[in-house]
């Protein structure tokens, strides 16, 4: 009998592929976005008296869910791109098996030259 551990889908290579791939987008989304609503943060506060007269536990709150937004957005444009490069990877795959199994059926049927 298998262990249950052997049986967890997550266990498998592809899904920590994709895992990495997902955090990776989160990493690069939060940086992003968070250097964007800093930036939008500096300009809010050079401009705007109300920005300027926000508590600073709110701003880091305006900050923290730009960067939470940008991270989820990116991290799930990034698993689509995996999720697309690993169903052609799998055509590829299958096509080139499927060809292979019609290549060596036509050399059984090829007469042998002598």
């Amino acid at each position: 009998m298998p262990s249950p551990s052997s049986r967890n889908p997550l266990d498998r290579a592809d899904a920590q592929e994709a895992q990495r791939e997902a955090v990776r987008g989160a990493a690069v989304g939060a940086v992003k976005w968070g250097l964007a609503s800093a930036v939008l943060g500096g300009i809010g506060y050079a401009t705007s008296p109300v920005y300027r007269g926000l508590t600073i536990q709110f701003k880091v709150y305006i900050q923290m869910s730009g960067m939470i937004l940008g991270s989820m957005i990116e991290a799930d444009y990034r698993m689509r791109q995996y999720e697309h490069q690993v169903r052609i990877q799998r055509r590829l795959a299958r096509d080139r098996a499927m060809w292979d199994s019609l290549m060596d059926e036509e050399d059984e049927k090829l007469p042998e030259k002598k």
